[in-house]
């Protein structure tokens, strides 16, 4: 008999962008061609002497344990990064040095969660959020945020979501799947409330129209912030991050990235240390590439009849309402995927207030974008009677891709009557009175108020 897996790995729920990418990558591996905008990869290479400083740090050997906390030179040229920034002073003594932002994301959850926390986010959000809150034993409670609004966050939303079980609020600013940019008001308002902020701010520098990004530790010193190389420095594969940290979190921090992940790689925080020595050139031109396929990419969505009230503000995404063509955004991002071999992101990944909604990442070459453009119009308009009968995917047959395949996920535990919509949603907004809690609350996910 096989030996039962831990409860909490059910509760885990696959991110659906990488599972789009897996679907494509197979695709290509059988001879299709497919335009990747589902995932956030520049399509920039790395500063040139990011990557000069990480051979040479090879060939010298530096391939050994470093401080479990980061080079001192890597930490220090962090601090004075933020400070330029931001203009907020920080002690390189504060900053732990990651192999990635996941690590120092789940090290952060794991010092602040415990079984039953609840962690506040907004959304749509980050898919990894909730599932390092609930693989630490928290509860996710989402606020919802309106496409109408800006995906601005109602402060007063997050106060009424509260508890005496909460014990942190998450902000993404710039956000990832929306590119919104909340304001310093904003934050100061959240950091009022006398929780600990944990914001993500691995998209600064890529910003639009003259936008300005306020870091949480503007607002407050006790803020946590996750930051990192992967997006402002086009630098994903060197799997480098760091997070900022008030004092007394330090040492418990220090000792769980000592057991849990050692230390980062020695000649990749070489490479990072040049990346922030070397590296502004290569962030501007990103910039304005960006700013040109956005607007590029917001133009031909919304002439397709994709719903993009405002251009983002930051990051390289466009959220599109896709509604007008099918309400269940991951059976349309897989229909698009293998019909117009267009890769995107199904809304339903960033949580219930997704569902209906397509990421669209705009870090893909400008060419690449019009081909995709010109694709989705050949193919948006015959959707309905592809519908009706679907085709076969990559040798499947059609009957093989039913509610399960596209679903990706099942609950552990769930009778099939109690599925639903929480099921499908992943993330559940928050204003459910106490006694509504119960036994959804005991399996770490929130009921859905729909």
């Amino acid at each position: 008999m096989p030996q039962p897996f831990a409860a909490r790995v059910a509760l885990l729920r696959p991110f659906l962008a990488m599972e789009i990418l897996e679907r494509a990558l197979a695709m290509e591996r059988a001879g299709a061609r497919v335009i990747h905008l589902e995932v956030g990869e520049p399509d920039f290479p790395p500063p040139a002497a990011a990557v000069a400083a990480c051979a040479a740090a090879l060939a010298a050997g530096e391939t050994h344990y470093t401080d479990s906390r980061g080079l001192a030179e890597l930490r220090e040229a962090i601090a004075a990064d933020h400070a330029r920034r931001f203009g907020v002073s920080v002690d390189p003594e504060r900053v732990i040095v990651t192999s990635g932002t996941s690590p120092a994301l789940l090290l952060v959850f794991s010092l602040l969660v415990g079984p039953g926390d609840e962690v506040i986010l907004a959304a749509p959000h980050y898919p990894c959020y909730p599932n390092a809150i609930r693989v630490c034993g928290g509860v996710p409670v989402a606020v919802p945020t309106r496409a109408e609004d800006g995906w601005c966050i109602d402060v007063d939303a997050v106060r009424r979501a509260r508890t005496p079980r909460t014990r942190a609020i998450v902000v993404s600013s710039p956000a990832n799947p929306t590119g919104a940019i909340q304001s310093r008001a904003t934050l100061a308002a959240l950091a009022e409330l006398g929780l600990p902020l944990v914001s993500d701010e691995i998209y600064d520098g890529l910003v639009y129209d003259g936008a300005r990004v306020t870091s949480a530790l503007e607002v407050s010193p006790e803020a946590y912030v996750l930051d990192g190389f992967s997006k402002r420095y086009a630098m994903t594969g060197f799997r480098l991050g760091y997070a900022i940290v008030p004092e007394p979190a330090l040492r418990p921090l220090q000792v769980m990235q000592q057991n849990l992940f050692i230390s980062a790689n020695h000649f990749v925080q070489r490479a990072g240390l040049a990346a922030l020595r070397e590296g502004g050139p290569t962030v501007r031109a990103m910039c304005a590439a960006y700013a040109r396929r956005r607007e590029l990419l917001v133009d031909g969505l919304r002439a397709l009849g994709f719903g993009v009230p405002t251009p983002p503000q930051g990051a390289f995404y466009v959220f599109a309402d896709a509604r007008a063509f099918g309400r269940d955004s991951l059976a349309l991002a897989l229909e698009l995927l293998e019909r117009a071999q267009v890769g995107t992101t199904p809304g339903i990944d960033f949580g219930a207030e997704g569902e209906g909604f397509l990421r669209f990442c705009y870090a893909a070459s400008d060419d690449a974008l019009r081909e995709a453009l010109a694709r989705l119009a050949a193919v948006l308009p015959t959707l309905g009677s592809s519908r009706r009968q679907p085709a076969a995917q990559g040798g499947e047959a059609a009957a093989q891709r039913g509610e399960a395949e596209r679903r990706h996920v099942e609950p552990a535990g769930e009778a099939a009557a109690q599925r639903g919509e929480a099921e499908r949603r992943h993330v559940e907004p928050a204003g459910e009175a106490a006694a509504q809690r119960g036994e959804a609350e005991r399996r770490h996910v929130e009921p859905s108020e729909r």
